[in-house]
This record gives structure tokens, C-alpha cells and sequence, in this order.
């Protein structure tokens, strides 16, 4: 379901500390008047925080149903999921991963009520087939937000395995899991050891039935899942989605792609014009990448 792009300013209403590293924050206020949600469970947005100097955010303009990304400073925006939306208040709820540095995670870490950020029209990723019969929902702990939401929505009879690696007990959280909701944990990755996405993925037996996997985590991580789910098991693409939420090392990886000569460059993106399968491009883009060290 596509909306129509718009930007919004939010107020913090309230935080909560679930988890030492995880902290949620709803939005609220007259400035998400019209806020519209896809109804998506793993639906994302831009937020646009304040600089460090201003109380407000700049906001950027919509061009052609889209934003503009020009129009502003883009070190002020991350993407994030959206946890919940609540048509009655208003309210948009973000859960937010706390760790060192970073624009977002400072923010979420000393926000209260009354401060401003902005935010725009979300998008789903997670977009099962007609006929669902089963479905496996794996991810770590930047996108436990996105997994806990598409839980709570699990259509009646659909059985779903979930598999959720945060980096230890304590920051697991309570979950609404149905009857056909069966939920595993486990401890380590998430840039603190080893991760055993990949290694779920492939040990996870596959029902008769329609199917859907959705697997989301760190972006390197996620070359092998799609990998194997495309090349090795050879699904369609609409059989899954994987989707990187962070990459370890970010500002390492931006210096290295920076480092790049512009035909490498050029290359890299050329790929994305190709008339082909999105997934085979993303394949092949990781593959690349790769070779770069990247």
C-alpha cells in the first residue's frame, strides 16, 4: 500500500526503557495531524532530528511524490521502524536501539517530553503471498522493533517460527505471540560476536504449503541469506525479503566506498539499471562489494 509522501514534525509524549538498550518513544502533537500509516508490519520512515543548535528540525521538501534529499542535511536523517500507530491518539511509536555515537541513538538517549523531530509517510517491506500457510520471521536486534510488530499481526492460522538473536538475555522483551507463534532466542552477532542468522536460515525446515521468509539484520550478513534463499534453494523472489538494518562499521564502510575511483563507482550503480530480477541485482551487487572489500 503506497501513500502519498508528506513530512511531518512529532512531539515526544512519553519514553520508556525496555530493555538497557532498547528505548521507546511515541510521538504525538498537532504537527502529526494526517499522519497515515500502510499498515505494513515492518513499515519504515525517515526521521529528521534537530542539529544541535535549533529545537526544531529542518525539514525536507516533496518533489514529484518523493523527498527530496537535497534539501537538506542528510547527516540529520536515519531510517527506522515504525513500532506502532495509534489511529485513536495519533501517536507513532519508535523503539530505538542505544549504542555509541550516532546521530539517532544520541538523540533517543537524552529525548524528553516536548522535543521535536520530524518524520515522513512510512513504507512496508514485508509483503507475504496470497495464500500464506507458513511463514519464518528471523532478525536481530535492530530490527526486534519490525519482528515484534509483524508478531502482533500474524493472520489466524498462519504458522510462523520465529528466531530473534539480541545480544543476551536482558534484552529480550515481551512479546504478543499467538497460538501459532512459536518464538526462539538466541544470544550473540549484533557487532558483539558471531552472528547465527545465516546459519538459522539454513537449518529451518520448510513446511508444505505456501511459504514466506522475512529476514532482517546486519547488511553484510544478510549477502548469504539472500544468497542461499535465491541461488542455492532457488525462490522466487516473492517467497522472501531480506533487508540489512545496519552495517557493522558503518563509517569504516562509508570511507572505503568513498575511497573508490569513480568507473568503480559508476560500475556499481549501472548494476541497478539493468532490466533484471531486483534480488539478482542485490546478489550481485553484494558479490561485488565484496571482492571490494566492502
Amino acid at each position: 500500500m503506497s501513500l502519498p509522501m508528506r513530512v511531518w514534525t512529532g512531539e515526544v509524549v512519553r519514553t520508556e526503557d525496555l530493555t538497557p538498550a532498547l528505548r521507546r518513544i511515541v510521538l504525538g502533537g498537532t504537527g502529526l495531524e494526517g499522519y497515515a500509516t500502510t499498515g505494513v508490519g515492518d513499515e519504515y520512515l525517515r526521521l529528521i532530528f534537530p542539529t544541535a543548535d535549533s529545537r526544531e528540525p529542518i525539514l525536507p521538501t516533496v518533489t514529484d511524490n518523493c523527498l527530496d534529499y537535497g534539501s537538506i542535511d542528510l547527516a540529520t536523517m536515519r531510517t527506522y521502524t515504525v513500532r506502532d500507530f495509534d489511529a485513536t491518539s495519533g501517536e507513532v511509536t519508535i523503539d530505538f536501539v542505544i549504542h555509541d555515537g550516532g546521530v539517532a541513538a544520541e538523540w533517543a538517549r537524552k529525548a524528553t517530553p516536548g522535543d521535536l523531530v520530524g518524520l515522513n509517510t512510512p513504507d512496508g517491506m514485508y509483503d507475504p503471498p496470497e495464500g500464506l500457510a507458513w511463514q519464518f520471521l528471523i532478525a536481530d536486534f535492530a530490527a526486534l522493533p519490525a519482528a515484534a510488530r509483524l508478531i502482533e499481526n500474524v493472520p489466524a492460522g498462519v504458522r510462523t517460527r520465529v528466531v530473534l538473536e539480541v545480544p543476551d538475555a536482558e534484552h529480550q522483551i515481551e512479546l504478543a505471540a499467538g497460538p501459532d507463534v512459536e518464538v526462539t532466542w538466541i544470544h550473540g552477532g549484533n557487532g558483539h560476536a558471531p552472528s547465527r542468522l545465516e546459519q538459522c536460515v539454513r537449518s529451518l525446515p520448510r513446511p508444505d504449503g505456501v511459504g514466506y521468509i522475512w529476514v532482517a539484520g546486519e547488511t553484510r550478513e544478510m549477502r548469504g541469506v539472500r544468497k542461499y534463499l535465491r541461488k542455492e534453494l532457488g525462490l522466487p523472489s516473492t517467497a522472501f525479503k531480506t533487508v540489512g538494518y545496519w552495517t557493522d562499521g558503518a563509517e569504516r564502510w562509508r570511507e572505503g566506498y568513498a575511497a573508490l575511483d569513480a568507473e568503480t563507482k559508476e560500475s556499481l550503480e549501472a548494476l541497478w539499471s539493468v532490466d533484471a530480477d531486483l534480488t539478482d541485482i542485490e546478489i550481485q551487487y553484494d558479490e561485488r562489494l565484496a571482492r571490494l572489500g566492502l
